[in-house]
């Protein structure tokens, strides 16, 4: 039984989708003005995680993430710049791909980009303001905050006062607004400045709460399954997208709402201005494979606060290693006929063990625990020479099903060798059998720098490839 933690009613509820068999999601992508960063990539990651335990679950899923490509930020960029914001957003919606690929996130179904659902924005604004939850001033539109009784409902905000935003991306609009917790749906642009679209109640731009409210009905419908995301958009963001939308259509909005929780490093908030704020090229640059980073990232609970550390990243590239030597040792064991029970029974505890973790609201600390206690427990068994060949479709299918929810055990590339690295393998054997050990050794030395690293077994000589 599947259970998510819901922030709309803070509790962990069952999940059962508004139609049976079939998912519908949301969950907020990236604002592209710039490369995206580790903690970024923590809810990405997140993200790609939940669409793919959905899938395993058997659910046919629409997954929509949207691309933020118009906000004060881009635009002010472009400025300084002297250049278009698409200019200014396309190379940076690339690099994303790029970076999510890098990753192993799978993309999904549809990512529509702001600036392409402009009428959509509009006609959303048109029934607000039809309704008396939106109004117009200096030429801007805002949304009616009093107007939606609810309002505050997912942060269980008090709206006392003034409110400050946790994102830091509560609109600072110089405008006139009837009252300051008031937010801007379409913000006034003058005929001789760009980018700006031309709206029955005036020219402007979309707010940036709108943009979301907007795509995600139009792919998903009026009300849908889950809506996810940082929590750093829970309030102002995701409680504005809930204003706009329920208060368009008079229905839920959303079912299911999930967060995932801030990453630090080394133990302090990430901040350019304590120079720890770093994108996932930076730490590609350092050498660090992405496959490990990805490990690093999922490692602990989405609701948990992760804290980033390069200590703790080195631990993740030992530990995909070893996940990945470890399957290339099952699919090369030489086997006799049938089965071993024990391994049967290790199997099967391994992947209920697995599927009870990730039922627990996607708890992947103890689904990797599950993973880990099996590889333990089988390294045993190949070492003992009990391993059958019933045994090893069993375990190669358990790490395939764990991988096709987690993926960390990285491509499996079929073992080929270039004929020059195949020549220098045999040129080592042929100095090992001559006793010529520092020449084997050479050789050694040079296939790794070639990225190969050899292994000497009672079997043979075994290799791989480095991360």
């Amino acid at each position: 039984m599947l259970r998510f933690h819901n922030t709309l009613t803070n509790q962990v509820e069952e999940f059962q989708p508004l139609k049976e068999g079939e998912v519908r999601m949301y969950i907020c992508g990236p604002t592209v003005w710039n490369f995206a960063h580790i903690g970024n990539f923590r809810t990405f990651v997140f993200g790609d995680i939940l669409r793919r335990y959905l899938k395993f679950k058997g659910y046919k899923l629409t997954h929509v993430m949207n691309l933020t490509d118009v906000d004060d930020r881009i635009i002010s960029e472009a400025k300084k710049k002297g250049i278009t914001i698409d200019e200014m957003t396309q190379p940076y919606i690339q690099a994303f791909w790029e970076d999510m690929e890098a990753l192993g996130c799978e993309k999904p179904e549809i990512t529509p980009r702001a600036t392409e659902h402009i009428p959509e924005m509009i006609e959303l604004i048109q029934k607000l303001l039809q309704n008396g939850k939106a109004y117009e001033s200096e030429g801007s539109i805002y949304y009616r905050i009093s107007a939606f009784p609810e309002y505050g409902k997912l942060s269980k905000i008090n709206l006392e006062g003034n409110i400050v935003g946790a994102s830091g991306r509560v609109d600072a609009d110089k405008y006139d607004k009837e009252n300051a917790r008031d937010f801007a749906l379409w913000k006034f642009v003058p005929p001789d400045e760009t980018p700006g679209w031309d709206a029955p109640f005036g020219r402007g731009r979309p707010g940036w709460h709108i943009e979301c409210s907007a795509m995600s009905m139009k792919y998903l419908g009026e009300s849908f399954d889950i809506h996810a995301g940082g929590v750093d958009l829970q309030f102002p963001h995701h409680e504005n997208e809930i204003a706009q939308s329920e208060g368009a259509t008079g229905k839920p909005f959303a079912k299911y709402w999930l967060h995932s929780e801030f990453l630090k490093v080394d133990g302090e908030k990430m901040a350019k201005s304590l120079g720890n704020e770093f994108t996932l090229r930076d730490i590609l640059a350092k050498g660090f494979p992405a496959l490990a980073i990805r490990y690093l990232l999922l490692s602990v609970p989405y609701r948990k606060q992760l804290n980033f550390t390069f200590e703790g990243l080195k631990g993740a590239v030992s530990t995909v290693e070893r996940l990945t030597n470890f399957r290339q040792l099952v699919r090369e064991a030489k086997t006799e006929s049938g089965s071993n029970p024990q391994v049967k029974a290790i199997v099967e505890n391994a992947l209920k063990s697995f599927e009870e973790a990730m039922d627990d609201d996607l708890n992947t600390s103890v689904a990797l625990a599950a993973i880990h206690n099996m590889v333990r427990e089988i390294n045993i068994v190949l070492a003992n020479e009990q391993l059958r060949k019933d045994d090893k479709e069993a375990v190669l299918d358990a790490i395939s099903k764990f991988d096709s929810v987690l993926g960390i055990f990285g491509k499996e590339e079929t073992l080929i060798l270039d004929e020059e690295v195949e020549r220098l393998i045999a040129e080592r054997q042929e100095a090992r059998r001559n006793r010529d050990f520092a020449k084997a050794d050479a050789i050694r030395l040079l296939l790794s720098e070639k990225g190969i690293i050899l292994e000497d077994t009672k079997e043979g000589v075994r290799w791989r490839r480095k991360l």
